[in-house]
Parts: C-alpha cells; structure tokens; sequence
C-alpha cells in the first residue's frame, strides 16, 4: 500500500461502482511476438479512466475549455500475463481513495477467460493547465463520484 494513500471506504456495499470497459487488442498494439507491448497496457488503463468519466456526464473537453484537467503522478503496475493479438481484454476501474485534489484508482485487466493479465494502481491528480499546479477537484465532480460510490 502506498504510504501517502488515506483510504476513504467509497466501495462497501455497491457493485455499481466498478466500472468495467472491453477493449479489442489491435496489432498495433502488439510486439514482434504477437503480444501487447507493455506500454499499451498504460493507454488502455487511460481510456477506461475516460469512458468511467464519460459515464458520469463528465466531458474532459468541457474541463480543458476552463484548464482543468487531471494528470497521472504515479503508476504501480504489475504485467502478470500477457494479452495477445485479437485478444478481447477488459479494463476494470474503482476509486480506492479520495482527496481533495487527487484520486486513486486501482485497475485490473483480465481476459476473456477472467485471468488476471494486469494491475495497475494510478494516482491522478487534478490541475491547473495554465498555472500547472494542483487544485481542488471540482465540487460538481465530487458529487458525481460520491452519487455512484
């Protein structure tokens, strides 16, 4: 566990609050060998952050029109199997903290047959994009998070 983490149990009790996100593993996302590249594996855990985001009626691009965004601070992620070519993957996504300008998640990619392929836990800080210092996250987007969790 991370030390600078303070748990807030957002989770207990409420299935909705996993976010789950299928992604098709392209050959551009492949190695040499046919497998993902592990790299891939940090864009597939951004999008299913987005599309989670999406879900909650929360635009990025309505953020970045008012120089709020979010911006990744630290990544953990063990690459346990690999996926392959053609593989349909999921991401899944939940909350594990909050603060007051940042947000851990803790994230997971299994396959088809439910193996664990990927975890990943990503701090995300929310920012100025002028200024480029952390702020508040937006009190709109507190409520959106605590309605689902």
């Amino acid at each position: 566990m991370l030390p600078y983490v303070q748990l807030i149990p957002l989770f207990i009790g409420h299935m909705s609050s996993i976010h789950h996100f299928p992604v098709r593993v392209y050959y551009e996302d492949t190695d040499a060998g046919g497998v993902v590249y592990y790299a891939n594996y940090l864009k597939f855990l951004e999008r299913a952050r987005t599309e989670w985001l999406r879900e909650l009626k929360i635009e990025q691009d309505a953020l970045l029109k008012q120089a709020v965004g979010f911006v990744v601070r630290h990544v953990e992620m063990d690459n346990l199997r690999p996926a392959k070519f053609n593989e349909l993957i999921t991401v899944s996504s939940k909350i594990l903290s909050l603060k007051k300008a940042s947000l851990v998640f803790v994230q997971e990619i299994k396959n088809h047959k439910e193996q664990l392929l990927v975890s990943a836990t990503i701090k995300v800080a929310c920012v100025n994009l002028q200024k480029m210092r952390a702020i508040a996250i937006p009190p709109f987007i507190l409520e959106e998070i605590s309605r689902v969790c």
